[in-house]
């Protein structure tokens, strides 16, 4: 997903005479358009940190004149309508107080100029699908605008499904965007990683690796089979292996099993035996986030 993500960027950016990229984006048609792109994940699927360490690998991004990185970064507020958004970009680019009761394309225009004196050439909205429960007309034809011009901007969206669906439904703004999406997890392509991992961690901490053939499988399960959730669960599974591995040595086990995974995993989920991935015997069967739901309901009537 990185080489994809950073090679879309590199295509849309200009080269100068050697061959390095510059801090311009390439223009297309009579009307100096952008281009953009759409990262589309699931909820939880580590879009963000993916665009974000991806715009950071950019040299001519990371950092520009005024000590700002070339990219403006922002998550939709709430309300989410398109007068909230730009007065929230202008507010990140570090612009000082701007009335709200200004005219919503007044605001676009201060925006662009913002983007303009900063240097800036992406601008990245994160969690963009919640940007369309408002007018989704006049926040299409705000996109296109900041992608027009002598000023324009390559903008990234990222967001769920739904904001593909949303962005198709206007030809003009989809032709504008590629699409990154994030694939699901394979265990046959993506469980040697986990293993070494796993192994690793056991060889510092003085433990044989777990033997059981399952494992992976199990893992991914937890993690819903969403690559994106993978590069979060790696992390995640990191502090899964720590609390495994804790409760073996606190067993003064010799190896590292499946029981301690469960035993870790119930902790951090609180949910029965008979819904715990690493304990259920047809464990792909398991809806996990229902699971989830009948747990807080328990809980809740426990307490009540």
């Amino acid at each position: 997903m990185d080489t994809e993500l950073t090679g879309q960027l590199a295509r849309l950016l200009k080269r100068d005479d050697e061959g390095e990229l510059s801090p311009e984006p390439i223009r297309f048609t009579r009307t100096n358009e952008t281009r953009g792109i759409m990262v589309v994940g699931g909820a939880g699927s580590g879009k963000s940190h993916l665009v974000h360490r991806a715009l950071m690998k950019f040299p001519v991004l990371a950092e520009g004149e005024y000590g700002r990185p070339r990219f403006l970064e922002c998550s939709v507020p709430s309300p989410a309508t398109l007068k909230s958004m730009v007065l929230e970009m202008l507010e990140k680019s570090g612009y000082g107080t701007v009335s709200p009761t200004r005219q919503v394309w007044s605001l676009v225009q201060i925006l662009r100029e913002r983007m303009r004196v900063t240097g800036t050439v992406v601008l990245w909205i994160d969690e963009a699908h919640d940007l369309f429960c408002a007018d989704r007309n006049l926040i299409l034809r705000a996109l296109k605008s900041l992608m027009q011009g002598d000023d324009a901007v390559i903008v990234v969206l990222s967001g769920t499904e739904e904001l593909a669906q949303v962005v198709r439904t206007d030809p003009q703004v989809q032709r504008r965007f590629s699409t990154v999406a994030f694939a699901a997890l394979v265990p046959e392509l993506h469980g040697d990683l986990f293993q070494q991992i796993v192994g690793d961690y056991c060889q510092r901490a003085g433990l044989g690796a777990p033997v059981e053939a399952d494992l992976v499988g199990r893992v991914f399960h937890g993690a819903r089979y969403r690559f994106g959730r993978a590069i979060e669960l790696i992390v995640r599974a990191i502090e899964l292996i720590v609390r495994a591995i804790e409760v073996a040595l606190y067993a003064e086990a010799s190896d590292l099993t499946i029981d301690h995974f469960a035993r870790a995993w119930a902790m951090h989920e609180g949910c029965p035996a008979d819904q715990n991935v690493f304990y259920a015997e047809q464990y792909r069967l398991l809806r996990l986030d229902q699971a989830s739901e009948v747990a807080l309901r328990v809980s809740t009537r426990r307490r009540g």
